[in-house]
């Protein structure tokens, strides 16, 4: 990281350090304020733990550490000037408290007669005392919002892009589709999302914060406006976990826009420049616009992209990017695509599939995670420690033979924590070389490469998956074509129909081409294979001739298969909308609601983690929310706000918990003694204190690991 980059980062941080202090102050100043009201004596008003750092009280003045033994001894002097409140900033900045005479949340016996004491406060002023901090914390988060959606919050709209397969998105039917003429399952990118479970989401954020939220296994309500249809479409969509999130999702991302990611720091376009350079796109700079993608002359986003790849029939595509006065042209050439099915491995999870009607690539280690050789660190770089190399092809990881993506990939996580004997075909002169290794697995399951497969650098097949399900429709699954003739893993396509194919791109074309004739009738076909037996064996490979009997719903899915290429819509922003209130009433109107509606996800996101749907590595601690709030303060200074408005209200809900340490414990015992007429009784206060004192220092400690090692990881 460069010099300004670092200062920048480190502004970022201090930022929400200081905001973050700001709104720790306001609770803490709510207590104290209705603590005064209540005529209750304040010791000690701190931002944060710990030892003080300075400190300044009426008839003192400012001093270094804590001048509460100075105040002691000259009150025992005679003097009456000096205030009983020391107003003090502890060392560790995280939280802080209003110290009133007799009260002690650690210590549920310490008490004092005088009559402007704690205990000596009426139950219900002091009521009024404890969930001050709570209401002081909710009204600045309302004004917080007011303030965000007065001057405009940069978001991405509730707008859908890519829809990846095998999703719910990917399969689900809407329930009107045949009242409105439409055919095809699944959610479209372009599709606008204008109500969900009967709320208008304001963004796209509200569509993920929905799937996050939802029950497991219950259907979630959704309306969509799409291009070209007459009327809204009705859905009723059941969020899955997600592979990489691990929490409920519908299986789509963002709309893109028509403009290359870019970045503030400097480094950061660096890294940028390079990838556009590895997908072909030289001379292309971070924050330049596509404007004509082949014969889309008026390019509005980023799915026009993918538009035009899909339309080539495989030809190349000229694209022209702008930047001011400045153009730069390139080309691309798509490649033929593969399918996607559906499969469910030997562990019983679900996973997507490249294949070719059931030809399977075998996983390799891709070249893409190689190092660059400027010393930096790279993704394959633990692996390769290990003794691995870039373009490895597997042969064998534990007791699986020439595995597929998806089976190597469980093979390895299920040796989380230990290590896996491995065997790697490596590339050596005109032939290959096997490797042994045994291969250490981290706690994620994980080498250290980025992995790959050779779809497009060989025809070496790993078994065919038992069954698939077509990821369109989501239909039965089914028995694959592939499974009669790929009777063992690793054997190799030689020819189909007496063409010679170099991998399964070409094996796609050339299998196009002999059941032409079947697509057009409707018909199966039969297909010629010549396949390569023992590659990698000491005797050396044999070849066979198989026929290939393909059905007519497997020859009309070939001939259906588009193009694909390595410059997707994922190079592009996503869109972005200005929310913001039409007036100041409105901007009101928005802030109130927002802050309802947070306050009632965060009571929602602890009734998941209990049901399993989010799971505690999915909650922050300190150093995650210092970390998540320095990349949000670097969106701007309107989106720190918004964060730190968040922060504001799951402060006030988390402090509201019946919890005994909290202040929401603190108001039931005292609304017990209310009712009761007299205090709980000090042992089950102190007994409960002690409980909620471990779990509170358990959460804190397990969230802060997670953070870490998040950051770590990132």
């Amino acid at each position: 990281m460069s010099l300004v980059g670092f200062l920048s980062s480190l502004i970022d941080l201090l930022l929400v350090i200081v905001g973050f202090g700001l709104i720790i102050f306001l609770h803490e100043l709510g207590h104290f304020v209705a603590a005064r009201w209540a005529g209750i004596r304040v010791l000690a008003f701190a931002i944060g733990f710990g030892p003080a750092l300075f400190s300044w009280r009426k008839g003192i003045g400012l001093r270094a550490g804590s001048s509460e033994a100075e105040a002691v001894n000259r009150f025992r002097a005679g003097e009456r000037s000096i205030s009983p409140t020391e107003y003090r900033l502890n060392w560790l900045p995280f939280g802080g408290y209003v110290k009133m005479l007799g009260q002690d949340d650690a210590d549920p016996t310490a008490r004092s007669d005088a009559p402007d004491s704690y205990q000596c406060c009426v139950p219900w002023k002091r009521m009024i005392v404890i969930s001050a901090g709570v209401v002081a914390n909710l009204i600045t988060a309302a004004i917080l919002f007011v303030i965000v959606f007065s001057a405009g919050l940069k978001t991405e709209p509730a707008k859908i892009g890519a829809v990846y397969p095998g999703t719910p998105a990917a399969a689900v039917v809407a329930r009107n589709a045949a009242e409105l003429g439409v055919a095809e399952p699944g959610l479209r990118p372009g599709d606008e999302i204008v109500e969900i479970d009967g709320d208008a989401p304001r963004s796209f954020q509200d569509i993920i914060l929905a799937a996050a939220m939802a029950e497991r296994d219950v259907p979630v309500d959704m309306v969509v406006k799409r291009p070209g249809v007459s009327g809204l479409l009705s859905f009723r969509i059941t969020p899955e976990i997600g592979p990489l999130s691990g929490l409920l999702e519908f299986g789509f991302a963002p709309a893109r826009s028509a403009k290359v990611f870019s970045s503030n720091r400097e480094e950061d376009r660096t890294l940028i420049t390079e990838q556009l350079g590895k997908l072909g796109l030289a001379g292309v700079r971070p924050g330049m616009t596509l404007m004509r993608a082949g014969s889309i002359t008026n390019v509005l986003s980023g799915e026009d992209l993918r538009r035009a790849i899909d339309a080539s029939g495989g030809r190349p595509i000229e694209l022209e990017f702008a930047d001011g006065g400045t153009k730069q042209i390139a080309s691309i050439r798509p490649e033929p695509a593969l399918q996607d099915s559906k499969v469910t491995l030997p562990s019983g999870t679900t996973t997507i599939l490249t294949n070719l009607l059931g030809l399977t690539p075998v996983m390799t280690i891709s070249p893409d995670g190689a190092g660059n050789g400027t010393g930096a660190e790279y993704p394959n770089q633990r692996a390769e420690s290990q003794g691995f190399k870039s373009g490895d092809i597997f042969v064998r990881i534990g007791a699986v033979e020439f595995p597929s993506l998806a089976q190597g990939i469980a093979e390895i996580k299920g040796s989380a924590r230990k290590s896996v004997p491995v065997t790697v075909a490596r590339a050596k002169g005109d032939g290959y070389e096997l490797v042994d290794i045994i291969a250490k697995v981290d706690s994620d399951g994980r080498i250290g490469f980025v992995p790959g497969d050779t779809a497009e650098s060989s025809t070496l097949l790993a078994m065919p998956p038992t069954s698939v399900v077509n990821v369109e429709t989501g239909s039965t699954p089914r028995t694959t074509s592939a499974a009669a003739v790929i009777t063992r893993p690793g054997m190799k396509l030689a020819r189909v129909a007496g063409t010679p194919v170099a991998n399964l791109l070409e094996a796609r074309e050339a299998l196009r081409a002999a059941t032409k004739d079947a697509a057009a009738a409707g018909k199966d076909a039969t297909v010629a294979l010549d396949l390569d037996e023992g590659v990698f064996t000491t005797g050396g490979a044999h070849r066979v001739t198989m026929d290939w009997r393909i059905d007519a719903s497997d020859v009309k899915a070939l001939h259906a298969l588009t193009w694909a290429a390595k410059v997707s819509p994922g190079i592009f922003e996503p869109e972005e909308i200005l929310l913001k209130g039409d007036g100041p009433i409105d901007a009101i109107r928005i802030g109130l609601g927002e802050t309802h509606r947070v306050m009632l996800n965060t009571y929602v996101t602890f009734a998941r983690l209990f049901q399993g749907t989010v799971k505690i590595e999915h909650l922050k601690g300190p150093v995650g929310i210092a970390h998540l709030g320095s990349k949000v303060a670097s969106r701007g200074f309107v989106w720190l706000l918004f964060f730190l408005a968040l922060i504001s209200v799951n402060l006030a809900v988390v402090n509201f918990m019946p919890l005994p340490i909290a202040d929401g414990g603190q108001f039931l015992f005292i609304l017990a003694e209310q009712i009761r007429g007299k205090p709980v009784p000090a042992g089950f206060q102190n007994a409960t204190m002690i409980a909620g004192l471990l779990l509170i220092a358990g959460l804190f400690l397990i969230l802060t690991y997670n953070d870490i090692v998040g950051i770590l990881k990132h």
